[in-house]
């Protein structure tokens, strides 16, 4: 009874902690198409990237030895809600005259103290599951795909609430996140760690560029960042992109191009599934081969999407969305477990962090700017609605031949192996 009454507080962590997310990651995009801004989507997305470079690691001293995490996840949160909550009834009130860099000022405000809730909320759920004598690994993906569950829900309701192309969407996430703020100090206590504090360069994980002197690993973490770049692109670009054919006569009507967040959703659902599928991939195909079908799954979750449209040819939509689970996982999760299997305990943290810097971090800000110029190229310098869904194709037949090109570079190039834990 104590388990479950400790696994049910952490899932509604996990629900609340993702449900301020969905409410405006994939949505977002299709607002500032709405509202005249197409050409700051890549600065609204590229900064997540650029915040969890430091933010995180600035964040995690703070909590190994001044403040407990689950305090410290609820000031971040009603930190980042507070903000997020000016940033919404700032463009609802402001409408058309509303000015982009101040509604990106204070975005940018509130992500910054979002982005490391992501690691807060692993220390909280590892530490009450460890003290509780329970197996972190089987105890929490129980617990954390109700995050999942948290960031599709929010995704449905800002779309059927009319919210996914206004600034209400950001109000949505903001009272989440206070809500979170409330929960937080009500969870289970994580201790600091008083006396056996990491050093700034291991907080940093400075410590893991020495790993690049080995060539295998300092490959892995090119064609990480060189992955990295795709991240981001069909959460930015992907609902301005359907919404875009409401304005073609024979598309105004269709359910996705009236919907797009909740076709869009099919990819988070894909998501939670494929989790499950990876245990069976990489017993049978090994790490490489599942990282070779990820890289794979990116060049036809963009080239669907070049090809699709939401009348007849939904379905390549629906397909589109479906391998982006397989897309997302297979590589996060195999190539996080190549890093732990290449490395030693001493600098297996570290390491991991390198792997999320690379692509989450540079990775994800780098492919956004780059998206950005190829849509302000293709898309944004057209008037005309065919001309401009003309544009959408080929833009994402762009991010298609761009992941063709580095899944044969990393056919060829990288080699699995057997390495020896690096020191």
């Amino acid at each position: 009874m104590q388990h479950t009454s400790l696994n049910a507080r952490l899932t509604l962590m996990n629900f609340l902690q993702f449900a301020a997310w969905g409410a405006y990651l994939t949505s977002m995009g299709g607002f500032l198409f709405a509202s005249g801004n197409p050409d700051i989507i890549g600065y609204f997305y590229s900064i997540q990237g650029i915040v969890s470079i430091f933010m995180p690691a600035l964040i995690g001293i703070i909590a190994d030895r001044w403040i407990n995490a689950e305090k410290l996840l609820g000031l971040c949160h009603l930190l980042a809600g507070a903000l997020m909550i000016a940033a919404g009834i700032y463009g609802v009130q402001a409408g058309e005259a509303m000015n982009k860099w101040t509604l990106f000022t204070l975005y940018s405000f509130s992500v910054a103290f979002y982005m490391p809730t992501l690691a807060l909320v692993n220390s909280v759920a590892f530490s009450a599951l460890t003290r509780a004598g329970l197996d972190t690994v089987k105890a929490f993906p129980p617990i954390r795909v109700f995050g999942t569950v948290g960031f599709i829900c929010t995704m449905l309701f800002v779309d059927f609430a009319g919210y996914q192309h206004t600034a209400m969407q950001f109000v949505v996430s903001g009272a989440i996140s206070i809500v979170l703020a409330l929960y937080a100090p009500t969870l289970p206590t994580c201790p600091t760690n008083e006396g056996k504090s990491k050093s700034l360069v291991d907080a940093f994980g400075l410590n893991a560029f020495k790993l690049f002197k080995q060539p295998h690993l300092a490959l892995f973490f090119v064609f990480s960042f060189l992955l990295g770049l795709q991240l981001q692109i069909s959460n930015g670009f992907a609902n301005g992109y359907i919404s875009a054919f409401k304005d073609l006569p024979e598309f105004a009507e269709t359910f996705g191009a009236q919907h797009a967040n909740a076709l869009i959703s099919l990819s988070q659902i894909s998501e939670t599934l494929c989790i499950l599928l990876i245990p069976f991939f990489l017993s049978r195909f090994g790490i490489k081969r599942v990282m070779m079908i990820a890289m794979g799954a990116w060049v036809l979750r963009f080239g669907l999407f070049g090809t699709g449209d939401p009348g007849s040819g939904v379905w390549m939509f629906v397909l589109s969305c479906v391998v982006y689970g397989v897309a997302f996982d297979f590589f996060n999760i195999s190539g996080a477990l190549f890093v732990d299997k290449n490395t030693t305990a001493d600098i297996r943290s570290s390491a991991q962090g390198l792997f999320m810097l690379m692509t989450n971090g540079l990775g994800a800000t780098v492919g956004s700017l780059a998206a950005q110029s190829v849509v302000d190229r293709y898309v944004n310098t057209q008037t005309e609605a065919l001309s401009i869904v003309d544009g959408w194709h080929t833009s994402w037949f762009i991010f298609a031949g761009y992941a063709l090109i580095v899944l044969v570079l990393f056919t060829i190039l990288f080699h699995e192996r057997r390495a020896e834990k690096t020191a």
